[in-house]
């Protein structure tokens, strides 16, 4: 099918023409964007399924020299939506053609595209394709199309000649547009086919830097836990920080070099159970990445069963999910991280799901869900976990590209008991 797709997107580049010249915009000052989380349970995997094949995807990259998805990794899993999603509005704009979209924010991946939601497709004119086929594999989900070049608006910035994706086929992505790629760029690597095809494709956040639309390339994250669905309780900042979403300071930690963790926003880290000098060492140091397009927390597999022993939990066969009762809950102890020398406590409220969309992921209301997971394969492989937005709701993250490091900072959450 993919074959008759890519030949259905050459022959219509054939008539395409390259966008305008660049203009350039002088304007330093960081700028926000507000989004959105959505619980989309429609599909028929389930939570955990969904975020364990993203990692198994994630996991079969090649070296850093290639850095492109294996041809042969398989994902056995169902092709599904997404179930639980950060959302925002993002603009694209080629000649007079203005049109608004509600894609993924994704630190995980690094490509942008539009085109999955059938109602609010994208027609860009002839002087917007590059002659290029792109796609991309997630996991759970993919895409693969033609690529365009045009202006992306983000709040009240624009990106000019921005490469991104419009979408012949999708699967996975119901109830949103695309994606928005805000990982490292060589993730790109391997992603097009065409004249182009080692080409790297700067994200917007690199073509705003470059453009001086912002004096810093990096983009900083702010989550906050919400009992509701289609809340706005997230904002990205383009350039900079924003000093009122986080508390104390921001902790920098650089990217490792462990493979695959190093291709993406890949830290070190440990994690003990009960106290921050190790009352039960869950996870001794080790790779992993921080990706907002996981939902869970996961952890290797020898770690997971650290966890499931010193919290007492069950599986639970209806979401996927570690299942405690409420007695249970209330002696579940904090986990600590400690990245980069500085500890960070995950509170026993942050590891549960938000006890009032229990039935959002056909869980009983009566009991407590864990959002700490098995990433589906043993420690020592080079990705060993996943802190996935569950993680990140109680924390204010930095990716920071220039300097090649994830910051991390305590927000006015990070002890809530918000679930």
């Amino acid at each position: 099918m993919f074959a008759r797709l890519r030949l259905a997107c050459t022959v219509l580049l054939a008539f395409a023409f390259c966008a305008d010249a660049l203009h350039i915009r002088r304007d330093s000052v960081p700028v926000t964007l507000p989004f959105v989380r959505r619980v989309n349970m429609t599909g028929t995997a389930k939570l955990l399924e969904i975020d364990q094949a993203r990692a198994k995807a994630l996991k079969t990259r090649e070296s850093k020299n290639s850095g492109v998805l294996q041809k042969n990794a398989v994902i056995n899993v169902p092709i599904t939506n997404q179930a639980v999603s950060y959302v925002a509005t993002v603009s694209l704009n080629i000649l007079k053609l203005k049109q608004d979209f509600d894609l993924i924010v994704d630190t995980g991946s690094s490509n942008t595209w539009v085109g999955a939601r059938l109602t609010n497709l994208f027609l860009p004119p002839l002087n917007g394709p590059t002659g290029d086929v792109v796609s991309v594999t997630y996991g759970s989900g993919s895409f693969i199309g033609i690529e365009v070049v045009g202006d992306v608006t983000m709040g009240n910035l624009t990106v000019k000649d921005q490469s991104f994706g419009v979408a012949a086929e999708s699967m996975g992505f119901q109830g949103v547009d695309g994606i928005l790629g805000l990982g490292p760029a060589d993730l790109t690597e391997g992603t097009l086919t065409g004249k182009a095809t080692e080409k790297i494709i700067p994200t917007v956040t690199d073509n705003a830097a470059s453009q001086g639309s912002i004096s810093q390339n990096l983009v900083a994250v702010s989550f906050e836990p919400t009992t509701t669905v289609d809340n706005i309780n997230g904002e990205l900042t383009f350039g900079g920080t924003d000093p009122s979403k986080f508390t104390g300071s921001i902790h920098f930690a650089p990217v490792t070099t462990t493979q695959p963790a190093s291709l993406f926003w890949g830290i070190d880290q440990s994690i003990t159970y009960g106290s921050p000098a190790g009352q039960t060492t869950v996870l001794p140091n080790t790779a992993g990445i921080v990706d907002t397009g996981t939902t869970l927390l996961l952890i290797a597999s020898d770690a997971f069963s650290v966890y499931r022993m010193a919290t007492g939990a069950v599986p639970d066969a209806s979401t996927g999910l570690l299942r405690l009762t409420p007695a249970q809950f209330a002696s579940l102890q904090s986990l600590f991280f400690t990245i980069n020398g500085v500890t960070f406590e995950l509170t026993a409220n942050a590891q549960i799901w938000p006890r009032a969309l229990n039935s959002e992921i056909g869980g009983d209301a009566n009991h407590v869900y864990l959002i700490v997971n098995d990433i589906g394969s043993s420690s020592g492989e080079g990705l060993d976990f996943i802190n996935g937005q569950t993680f990140l709701e109680r924390f204010y993250s930095v990716f920071d590209t220039t300097n090649r490091r994830v910051g991390l900072a305590t927000t006015p959450f990070t002890h809530a008991t918000t679930n």
